[in-house]
């Protein structure tokens, strides 16, 4: 289906064209004055100087055109130039008609649907999940869901840290508690255990200790700087050598994967995150010798201050940009090698229109770089697209990061957990007392309307933005929040359960059916809303948006409730009229539903 704005715009542009103008003038927009209007169209101040007119005069002449359409209740021109347009009601009921009517509500498969690889979550093996994971997971998922809802092939990979310091960091410090271990014996020949010489417990204990050991501070005592730095060397020493293949630091590597990839898999499925690919850096190792080679070969790839780099400015940068970092002093591969082989591979395996790295913000230079060293290599072809999704950081109270009482770095699934906690407390005290829940029902409510307050209070900002999450305001019942939108859904289906209930029968299956022609200002908004549902997913998929999707939400929401707050929807005494109000409700919600999946959660049957 047209979006609607543009079905309006062909009937304005035909009316500019009767009246001897172009009709690319009759583009018609939303009104920036509702309380005049509910639509605008202000091609007549463009027109102006192209015809020698006067824009009241081009205003007027179109205005005539409509005075029997069909599609405007209302048309009229007002100085200086501009029309103020009212849609007609069954006009705007039809519309809605055809796409209740429709598959994913007239959304359209494109003509040449995308093959698109979307790059995110990043999560470093060997260490938990913590709060800086939550962005990229949650807006990386959202926009892959718009992204298949849109008609698109997409594949998410979560790309692993899986070969870098934390590894050789994580061994280092294995190796100091127990060297006697099999996997520090170089001679050794033997099979070496199945079991994992750690339990998840005590490798999340393992890596922040290795870690504080390889780092100082400016204040520290000589010995301790000089500890640190020794420690520091021997962790990349590890890494370079599990890296080229050591045989017991690769059993090692082996182990880490197998304690910690089932729990990150059971973290990202408690926030409904999922990811078609489960690559790292490492399942591309084996393609950056003979990658390197080639760009040896091409003469793009020098020695710089003994690294091996290839140049990537341009002539048109107004500021200097390094050089691509393609291996390390020593001969070590880093992640800008990794991120070109990762490139590589996804071009050779999956031959992708689009790919595209939700990432922050803060690398946005790293992958300048990379896009810039894939092209002149010849990673990719030319027509691949390669784009930058630059997220801001998520801050705690205060616009300080989010810490643990102790100072640390607070795990994601900790923060989870309160939240669930504190939706748990404000449903048990505003459940309704003629129908308390079960004990494990208000907790199953209270884990998905925690999901919805952390993964909306997220996609409600503008990915790029830095915010602050707090948690008070995120799951509270009114506002711009998941747990207000959640309680709007509820409120419809209590609506459609006593209904039911009533009539003695089910709803029908289709919606169209029993959508009404709208009557008075809320009825009329809530069927706007709708109507704008293709526009918002088109523009959601086009501009990677899901904060479009919340706005879209939020405001039909608000309509929603204006609505349910001024008319008696189950103590309406005309049958007709009451089937009505049911079925607007219905579509309500049902695209309420659609766009909650979209940004990844679920709602509740009552709260």
């Amino acid at each position: 289906m047209k979006q609607f704005l543009d079905q309006l715009s062909e009937e304005m542009g035909a009316a500019f064209e009767k009246a001897g103008f172009d009709a690319a003038l009759g583009r018609v927009g939303i009104s920036n004055r509702p309380d005049l209007c509910e639509y605008q169209c202000n091609g007549a101040m463009a027109g102006a100087k192209k015809y020698g007119k006067k824009p009241i005069d081009i205003a007027n002449a179109v205005a005539e055109e409509l005075k029997a359409s069909g599609t405007f209740s209302s048309v009229e021109a007002v100085m200086p130039g501009f029309l103020n347009l009212n849609v007609n009601e069954e006009y705007l009921a039809a519309y809605v008609r055809e796409m209740l009517a429709s598959d994913k509500f007239g959304v359209e498969a494109p003509e040449k649907p995308l093959k698109i690889v979307i790059d995110y979550g990043g999560p470093n093996v060997a260490k938990p999940l913590h709060v800086g994971h939550l962005r990229p997971a949650v807006i990386g998922e959202s926009i892959k869901r718009i992204a298949r809802f849109a008609g698109h092939d997409v594949t998410g990979d979560v790309h692993l840290g899986d070969w870098g310091l934390q590894m050789g960091l994580v061994i280092v410090e294995l190796g100091e508690r127990q060297p006697d271990l099999p996997y520090f014996d170089e001679a050794y020949e033997g099979e070496y255990p199945e079991e994992p010489p750690f339990s998840l417990k005590e490798l999340e204990e393992i890596y922040p200790t290795a870690s504080a050991k390889s780092k100082s501070k400016e204040d520290d005592p000589e010995e301790v700087k000089q500890a640190a730095k020794e420690y520091h060397a021997r962790a990349l020493q590890a890494t370079r050598e599990m890296q080229q293949g050591r045989r017991g630091y690769r059993a090692l590597w082996k182990h880490i994967m197998a304690v910690s990839l089932p729990d990150l898999k059971e973290n990202y499925r408690k926030m409904d995150i999922e990811f078609d690919l489960w690559m790292g850096e490492s399942d591309v190792n084996d393609l950056i010798p003979a990658m390197v080679d080639d760009m040896k070969a091409k003469g793009l790839a020098h020695i710089s201050e003994g690294a091996l780099v290839v140049d990537v400015k341009e002539e048109s940068d107004k500021k200097e940009l390094p050089p691509c970092m393609i291996l390390k002093s020593d001969g070590a591969a880093n992640y800008e090698t990794t991120d070109l082989a990762t490139i590589l591979w996804r071009e050779k395996e999956l031959k992708p229109d689009k790919i595209l790295y939700v990432v922050d913000k803060r690398q946005e230079l790293h992958f300048v770089q990379v896009f810039r060293c894939a092209r002149k290599c010849g990673l990719v072809r030319e027509e691949t697209g390669l784009e930058f999704i630059g997220f801001g950081t998520m801050n705690g109270p205060g616009g300080k990061p989010f810490k643990t009482r102790d100072g640390g770095v607070l795990q994601l699934k900790a923060l989870l957990d309160e939240i669930a906690e504190k939706m748990h407390t404000k449903i048990r005290e505003t459940e309704n007392a003629d129908a308390p829940m079960s004990e494990e029902e208000a907790w199953q409510t209270a884990r998905i309307t925690a999901l919805a307050a952390l993964k909306y209070g997220d996609l409600s900002n503008q990915a790029a933005k830095d915010y602050i999450f707090d948690v008070e305001r995120f799951t509270a019942s009114e506002g711009d929040t998941g747990p207000y939108l959640l309680y709007t859904m509820a409120r419809i289906k209590s609506i459609l359960r006593k209904y039911e209930e009533k009539a003695g029968a089910s709803l029908p299956a289709e919606l169209a059916a029993s959508f009404p022609i709208p009557e008075g200002k809320a009825m009329k908004a809530l069927c706007q809303d709708i109507s704008g549902f293709i526009r918002m997913i088109d523009e959601a998929f086009a501009e990677r948006a899901p904060h479009k999707v919340c706005a879209y939400l939020y405001q039909m929401a608000n309509d929603l409730n204006s609505f349910y707050h001024e008319t008696k929807i189950l103590a309406e005494p005309d049958e007709k009229k009451q089937a009505g109000y049911i079925g607007l409700i219905r579509a309500v919600l049902a695209v309420m539903e659609e766009c909650i999946g979209l940004l990844g959660f679920s709602a509740p049957e009552r709260m």
